[in-house]
């Protein structure tokens, strides 16, 4: 690959991946995609445009893509912003919203990697007449015997493999994260010596068209819906209390229950059909056996019936030793020790060492 399109966010990591690919002597353009307007979020605020030194914890706003454009202009790169917000409203809010109304919890980073920066992304390069896309992602890929590898970021503190493993064949062959192998402090310390305008600017966290993390709200006003109240059970049916709609609560969840107990409460289960929520205890959270479909497999050759891993269930874990059984596009994880909290929605990662097998969506 000679010639590349940047997704430059206006943060710190996809200003320092434009950086270190025209050093390389790429030929480089930038990009930053358009993906909602703020009609699209749950309460339009200040959070929406946060100004120099915010504190803000999202992405894509109006001042993310003047910073964007600042690094681009310094480096002596094209930029342009391209339109996506309806693709963005079809694939990632709306099955976000979707996924709370059926009771899972779904990881809309990873929908919007699939959908939007690997595959939206990638055919616009394509037009334009580039070979791949680069992006400020911590991972890293490899080329082993013709078959493409995706494999952890040396700085595991940072890694984000776990939110990559939709990438096929194909796409690994035209994507660049240049970041994987260093540390966020070097990436930083990059950006002040180019005097980036962004070399001190906040990682985003929060998910982005949720900029104050009220996702009740958000779900309401895009569905147009309003759920209903119901009650709150323990394991054998008996009432505990009220809820105020099944969207308002995941699996896992302690604060915010209101119920008075002797023992501590968390959500063990959500039961939309009766919009119940049931509730238990700590233990009552532990299981050995995940259940997942959509299995992604991109190890390369043909996916085993029967064979030892480790995977992880949420993105902030450490992946666990565990047998992995597959039926199609199904996979059943055994887990040699009980974890905690498997929810409905979220995705289950495998991994080979520091190699990423797959993963897909547990049910």
């Amino acid at each position: 690959m000679n010639k590349i399109l940047v997704a430059m966010s206006g943060g710190v990591d996809s200003s320092v991946t434009a950086y270190l690919l025209k050093e390389q002597g790429y030929e480089c353009i930038g990009c930053t995609m358009k993906l909602y307007d703020t009609e699209d979020l749950a309460n339009p605020c200040a959070t929406c445009n946060p100004k120099e030194g915010s504190q803000s914890k999202t992405c894509c706003s109006a001042d993310d893509v003047e910073d964007a454009r600042s690094v681009a202009f310094r480096l002596g790169m094209k930029y342009y912003v391209f339109n996506y917000k309806d693709d963005f409203k079809s694939t990632v809010i709306t099955n976000f919203v979707d996924s709370y109304i059926k009771g899972s919890t779904p990881n809309p980073c990873i929908e919007c990697n699939k959908h939007m920066k690997f595959t939206k992304l990638l055919n616009q390069a394509n037009l334009l007449g580039y070979d791949g896309i680069a992006t400020g992602h911590y991972a890293r890929i490899i080329e082993e015997d013709g078959v493409f590898r995706l494999l952890k970021a040396v700085d595991l503190s940072k890694d984000q493999s776990y939110v990559l493993y939709n990438l096929s064949q194909e796409q690994l062959s035209k994507i660049k994260f240049p970041l994987g192998a260093m540390t966020k402090n070097e990436a930083r310390e990059i950006a002040e010596a180019q005097g980036f305008i962004n070399a001190r600017k906040h990682d985003s966290q929060d998910i982005c068209f949720v900029p104050d993390g009220d996702y009740a709200s958000m779900i309401e006003r895009y569905s147009g819906k309003t759920f209903n109240p119901g009650n709150f059970v323990d394991k054998e049916g008996n009432i505990l209390g009220k809820h105020k709609g099944i969207i308002h609560y995941t699996i896992g969840q302690r604060r915010g229950l209101g119920i008075p107990a002797a023992d501590r409460l968390y959500v063990v289960k959500i039961d939309v059909p009766n919009n119940t929520v049931v509730l238990g205890s700590n233990d009552d959270l532990f299981a050995r056996e995940v259940n997942a479909k959509d299995l992604n497999w991109i190890a390369g050759g043909n996916v085993p019936a029967e064979f030892r891993c480790k995977a992880k269930i949420r993105y902030r874990m450490t992946e666990q030793a565990c047998t992995v059984k597959t039926d199609g596009n199904n996979f059943t994880i055994i887990f040699d020790e009980p974890q905690r909290a498997a929810t409905s929605g979220q995705s289950a990662v495998l991994y080979d060492g520091d190699y990423v097998l797959g993963g897909g969506i547990i049910c």
